[in-house]
């Protein structure tokens, strides 16, 4: 299951482990792509985890293997 973390921890998650790289950002809002995949990732302190499951879905990445890195 999904544990909250900070928008911070899972842009680093999303670099190192799934190869996405950061377009840019705007506002809080910091925008990742990979291979014409991109997805949107808040800077808050704590996602919320619909937040962070909505991510993950158009970041085509498994919940539970996401899971793993944390």
């Amino acid at each position: 299951m999904l544990k909250r973390i900070s928008g911070d921890r899972c842009v680093k998650i999303l670099c190192k482990y799934f190869d996405f790289v950061i377009i840019r950002q705007k506002g809080i809002h910091i925008i990742l792509r990979k291979d014409g995949i991109g997805t949107v990732v808040p800077n808050h302190k704590e996602l919320k985890l619909g937040t962070l499951n909505g991510l993950l879905q158009l970041a085509k990445i498994n919940k539970e293997h996401f899971e793993k890195f944390l």
